[in-house]
């Protein structure tokens, strides 16, 4: 089963509608009514949709570690940070992630891009 991705709302609109283009199940914070959610609440939101979480937040990925390091499960985070990581990496680097991974390879984990 490919990996569904819930993008936070950070992300750069280019990055979803090329993620779309290619084929990949995305749905974004904006469209779940979910932009005022503090980081904690989107993660479980994500989660609780079964969606792999993409954010370029270092709150968000603070969060993430938080969760880890408690042990409270995630469907799991791929983060890449907003100035070190191109819009055409982030693409390439999802789209692979969602068409070869499987959701738990990334449960209760965090992927750094660039892969």
């Amino acid at each position: 089963m490919p990996i569904r991705l819930y993008l936070d709302h950070h992300v750069p609109r280019a990055i979803l509608l090329a993620l779309r283009i290619g084929g990949v199940d995305v749905l974004t914070a904006l469209e779940d009514a979910a932009t005022e959610f503090s980081d904690s609440e989107l993660l479980t939101r994500a989660s609780a949709l079964g969606r792999v979480l993409f954010s370029q937040d270092d709150d968000l990925l603070r969060e993430a570690v938080r969760r880890q390091r408690a042990n409270v499960a995630f469907a799991g985070v791929i983060y890449a940070h907003q100035l070190r990581v191109a819009i055409g990496v982030c693409v390439s680097d999802l789209t692979l992630i969602a068409q070869a991974a499987e959701p738990e390879d990334l449960s209760n984990r965090i992927q750094y891009l660039p892969l």
